[in-house]
């Protein structure tokens, strides 16, 4: 789970012939202290605005889930309401960093009836952190309207979740499109943690 996939992130810093050290970010660097995971290795904390800068990113209709168009990084750099203003639109995105954390792929858009963010992604979890997952997204959701929905796939092998994402912690209207995806990262990120955490 998310241990393996950060020890090979950090091997494969360590062989690439870049020569500028092993760079991380926040979330990732914070687990690597907390877990002890390597020793005497000086990391280069990135800028969270940066994570997603190589990610694959559709903006597409809702109705046909056909692409309209495939965007650059600097997409992202729009406000959030964009997703208000253009109802009929959703954003879908994939990323190295989702697969760090057992996540397929994003996707954003703005709710018809209750104008909420809403999230759906497929995560990559076995079947058995049912409950584990449940109790974690229960107390990971403020507010009394908080709520998702998740639902084994068997024929996927993968949980596909939806929630709303005014119901995370730090989340404001004002945020871009960028960082309301870092705001999912950090958020799944957590979680996923919470559930390994379980196993133990």
């Amino acid at each position: 789970m998310l241990k393996d996939q950060i020890k090979q992130y950090i091997t494969e810093q360590q062989n690439s012939p870049n020569g500028k050290g092993i760079t991380i970010f926040k979330e990732e660097k914070e687990y690597v202290e907390k877990n002890q995971l390597v020793h005497e290795i000086q990391f280069l904390e990135l800028d969270e605005s940066v994570r997603f800068a190589d990610a694959y990113i559709e903006r597409c209709d809702k109705e046909t889930e056909n692409m309209l168009k495939n965007e650059s990084s600097s997409f992202l750099n729009q406000p959030l309401d964009y997703l208000k203003k253009h109802k009929n639109e959703f954003i879908y995105m994939e990323s190295n960093w989702f697969d760090v954390i057992s996540v397929e792929a994003v996707s954003l858009e703005a709710d018809d009836v209750f104008g909420t963010y809403d999230v759906m992604l497929g995560l990559k979890l076995q079947k058995k952190f049912d409950k584990s997952l449940k109790q974690h997204l229960n107390s990971f959701l403020h507010g009394e309207e908080a709520k998702f929905d998740l639902m084994f796939s068997q024929e996927d092998g993968l949980w596909n979740l939806n929630f709303a994402l005014n119901y995370v912690e730090g989340f404001k209207e004002e945020l871009t499109i960028g960082e309301a995806f870092q705001l999912i990262y950090r958020f799944l990120f957590q979680l996923v943690e919470a559930v390994e955490g379980d196993r133990k």
